[in-house]
């Protein structure tokens, strides 16, 4: 368990905390310097408000989603090690799956869409904005598509700590500033597939949905390449920027719950709650 011991120690999130914030830094420097307009304080501010949040609640969760966790795995198929090269390929690989599959389910099904638009919303692609994550991703269910690793056989802390690697890199992938990365383009999650990403043109919707990878969007057909002859837009398509942190955790579900009351009948109550969103 070493592995997941060095990813999930105190000081290793504490220096990972302080390159985070070194590299929000140097990003806004560089846009100064290079007279582009990279943030909106008021956006970066509220995206700050979001992520204390986030990680308030995410502390509190904590004991209660582990629960699931240590109930797969103690009932695993396989007992190996797993610290090994390959243990450790598997794990990569395996997160790197099941979190395309979070991430395009959290595109589709409106329930799961109600957190992760809250990521979708700021009006500019930068560091700040990759901090905006939404407050309620446990009742989406999100941990749910990572059991499997657990039955399997990997441990919890292993899931997690990979998780938080995934999750870092990906921090990193969220700034304009980036230049494209060649032949890494053909496999790996680069800025430039990030910004199609969070793209609001209509041919960027709903695309480009790998962590560090790109292979599985490559695969199973939801790639897509940045519009030659437009500028990219980014935000909510329809959307109304907001400052306020409890507006942006919360206005979906709001918005949800209210035409699932409205609705008539039983099937487009369900259809309100776990259909396509809206917007």
């Amino acid at each position: 368990m070493e592995f997941s011991a060095f990813f999930l120690n105190r000081q290793f999130r504490l220096v990972m905390l302080a390159t985070a914030l070194g590299f929000m830094a140097l990003e806004y420097a560089l846009g100064r310097l290079t007279h582009r307009q990279t943030h909106d304080w008021r956006e970066s501010a509220a995206s700050f408000g979001v992520a204390l949040g986030q990680n308030l609640i995410r502390g509190l969760e904590a004991g209660i989603v582990a629960i699931p966790f240590a109930f797969a795995y103690q009932h695993r198929l396989m007992d190996f090690s797993g610290t090994s090269a390959p243990a450790l390929l598997g794990l990569f690989v395996g997160s790197e799956f099941f979190y395309y599959w979070q991430h395009r389910a959290s595109h589709r099904i409106r329930w799961m869409w109600a957190t992760h638009r809250v990521h979708h919303s700021p009006t500019r692609l930068n560091l700040t904005a990759a901090i905006r994550l939404g407050w309620t991703g446990n009742i989406s269910g999100n941990f749910l598509f990572f059991l499997p690793l657990a039955w399997i056989g990997f441990h919890p802390f292993a899931i997690l700590a990979m998780l938080a690697v995934n999750l870092f890199y990906q921090l990193l992938i969220h700034t304009e500033l980036a230049p494209r990365l060649g032949p890494l383009e053909l496999f790996m999650n680069t800025p430039m597939h990030h910004r199609v990403h969070h793209a609001s043109n209509e041919a960027c919707l709903d695309n480009n949905f790998g962590g560090m990878l790109i292979i599985f969007d490559r695969l199973f057909g939801t790639f897509a390449a940045a519009p030659e002859h437009e500028p990219l837009r980014y935000g909510l398509v329809g959307g109304t920027p907001s400052y306020n942190p409890l507006r942006i955790a919360f206005g979906e579900w709001s918005a949800m719950l209210r035409d699932a009351r409205n609705a008539k009948g039983g099937g487009a109550r369900l259809h309100a709650l776990f259909g396509p969103p809206r917007t």
